[in-house]
């Protein structure tokens, strides 16, 4: 079993690359892991820190 490692995106990015490297990373479209986090930031209020922390937590590709 071949492990990918997480890095952030450095092609496809709109802030930090953090959504871009998770979907390199899951292999999904980046848009939805976009969407979930909009949402999570509106009702919930808690994406914002977990943003920040997934860019100060999660090495550059």
């Amino acid at each position: 079993m071949i492990l990918n490692k997480l890095y952030r995106s450095r092609t496809d990015r709109k802030i930090a690359g953090v959504c871009g490297g998770l979907g390199e990373h899951f292999n999904i479209d980046p848009t939805i892991i976009r969407l979930i986090w909009a949402v999570s930031v509106i009702c919930c209020g808690f994406g914002i820190l977990l943003y920040i922390l997934a860019v100060l937590i999660i090495p550059e590709n």
